[in-house]
């Protein structure tokens, strides 16, 4: 490369230029114009690439095209063109601006559409399961919690702390609950980690199967109205997965109701 100002190619590349355009039209000056092969030679660029850029920077205004002997000459237009070439990038890139806020409600609107659409949260571990239960708490209104569980087994895994805070802001959330469990002791007493001054309707309505007829570790509990957790307490790791989907959470709400009156389970 033979460019002998190389402070005024970097000068080039701050106002827009890339830095093979920069060598290209630094090229041209020093030459005072010259066909593509010399620029090359000059620059050390490869030539395909000089021509690409020689007539990008034409049809920008940048530089001229003369015609000598059936080959392309090029000569830099008047240092000013420059000038005009950024105002027209910058009024380009202000009316680009106001066209992205005029985009900005149709966007609002896809994406707020999307974000209600449906979702899946996976958990894991004793914190993960514990941030789950704390969002089923943490509602703007009252609703009824629906659960599959072997509610004892999952809760007394807790702190004590946490399950303490967690019965304290299901009652003021208003949250009442219905529950199918299997028929174990251990289950029927499951009562008895409700503070004792809890209101009657805050008790949860609970429901017995056959401890053969519901073999598995794990709560599924339908909460809020568009939410389904599913729990897996396994001896290894404990996994949640919540599907935030209003009808799916419906859809199991029905399911339960259907549980909940069959012959199979009992008071």
């Amino acid at each position: 490369m033979q460019i002998k100002d190389s402070v005024l190619v970097k000068k080039l590349e701050k106002t827009g230029f890339t830095d093979k355009e920069a060598l290209v039209y630094v090229s041209l000056l020093e030459l005072n114009g010259a066909f593509p092969s010399a620029v090359a030679k000059y620059c050390g660029l490869k030539r395909a690439t000089v021509y690409n850029i020689l007539a990008t920077l034409a049809i920008r205004g940048l530089v001229n095209e003369i015609d000598k002997k059936n080959r392309l000459f090029y000569q830099i237009e008047k240092p000013e063109k420059i000038i005009k070439y950024s105002q027209s990038k910058a009024e380009k890139a202000l009316s680009a601006v106001e066209d992205t806020k005029a985009l900005v409600p149709e966007i609002s609107s896809l994406f707020n559409a999307f974000k209600n659409n449906s979702k899946v949260t996976y958990y894991e571990g004793t914190e993960g399961l514990m941030s789950v239960f704390e969002d089923m708490v943490n509602v703007k209104k009252p609703y009824e919690m629906l659960i599959y569980s072997k509610a004892n087994d999952l809760v007394f895994d807790f702190p004590e702390k946490f399950v303490a805070e967690y019965m304290l802001k299901k009652i003021k959330a208003g949250i009442t609950t219905h529950t199918i469990v299997p028929d174990t002791q251990k289950n029927r007493d499951h009562i008895e980690i409700y503070p004792k001054n809890t209101p009657e309707k805050f008790y949860p309505k609970i429901k017995y199967i056959t401890p053969e007829k519901f073999d598995f570790n794990g709560e599924i509990i339908m909460y809020d109205d568009s939410k389904v957790a599913i729990v897996n307490y396994g001896e290894k790791k404990m996994l949640g997965v919540v599907i935030e989907d209003k009808a799916i959470n419906k859809m199991m709400r029905v399911i339960f109701e259907l549980s909940w009156h069959s012959t199979l389970v009992k008071e």
